[in-house]
């Protein structure tokens, strides 16, 4: 016979645990919680499978989500919290999944959560959205560390992580990301289903690591060949890869890229071939 599974502890409504340890959203945290349980019991399933894998949160607040990814087999998960009022709260959620829950007090801009957490490991998160993309790249640079991402952006970055090139969205994120992973927009989220409600719509978005980049390059070159291609997108690429220092016409002849191409018109490619001419 199959295995039963185990019984889910009763939880308190999370609006009682928000009034009980005060938990009024701040805006200078970029604090906005879920606390619809459908809803985030949805996002931890897009992350699915998380049986026999550690999920990293960033910025749990009163615990939505985390008891969502409890209830869905994560075999531990890592809250990483800044604001200590609700470090009480998620302590409650420990105590109810003995073992399961472990509740870090820290700044997620100042740590390595990968140091925290044991392989296969993923960051499933509603992300403060002030430093959801800092975020985003830092970990991008340690991607072998990651089985994968479900993430919460407001809806512009998330058009910006996703967009195709010739078009006004493509730019530095969406190199820099589509380079590592496949990009997929999941779901989008009303402003009505957060408390308080931003003034944006939200989007869900996974990102599931590539077998092997798109093209071999480090990834300080292709950041420094995107950043001075699109901080000049309307200009062709012989005048703004002018920052880059150099001889920028050896370096487009080199990779045989035109020096009349603008930054939106190059696949991800052509940018890594940029990159790696540009670092020998």
């Amino acid at each position: 016979m199959p295995a039963q599974p185990e019984p889910q502890p009763a939880l308190p409504p999370l609006r009682d645990i928000i009034r009980r340890h005060s938990l009024d959203a701040r805006r200078g945290l970029g604090q906005n919680f879920l606390l619809d349980l459908n809803l985030t019991r949805r996002i931890a399933r897009a992350a699915a499978p998380l049986e026999g894998c550690d999920v990293i949160e960033i910025g749990p607040g009163p615990g939505g989500l985390t008891r969502a990814l409890l209830f869905e087999r994560a075999r531990r998960v890592v809250a990483i919290e800044r604001d200590r009022r609700c470090i009480a709260a998620l302590a409650e959620l420990a105590a109810a999944f003995p073992g399961r829950l472990t509740v870090v007090e820290a700044d997620a801009l100042a740590i390595d959560p990968a140091t925290l957490a044991a392989a296969p490991r993923k960051i499933v998160a509603n992300l403060p959205y002030n430093i959801a993309t800092p975020l985003l790249i830092g970990w991008l640079r340690q991607i072998d560390s990651y089985a994968g991402f479900v993430l919460m952006f407001q809806k512009e970055v998330a058009e910006r992580l996703t967009a195709e090139r010739r078009t006004p969205q493509y730019g530095r994120l969406a190199v820099l990301a589509q380079w590592l992973c496949h990009v997929e927009r999941v779901f989008y989220v009303p402003p009505r289903a957060f408390v308080p409600p931003p003034k944006v719509t939200s989007t869900l978005v996974r990102l599931t690591p590539r077998s092997a980049p798109l093209g071999q390059c480090r990834m300080e070159d292709l950041e420094r060949v995107t950043a001075a291609a699109f901080g000049q997108r309307r200009k062709m690429l012989r005048q703004s890869l002018k920052s880059l220092g150099g001889d920028t016409a050896a370096l487009l002849a080199a990779t045989g890229i035109p020096g009349t191409a603008r930054a939106e018109e190059l696949t991800i490619e052509e940018f890594c071939a940029l990159a790696k001419t540009l670092s020998d």
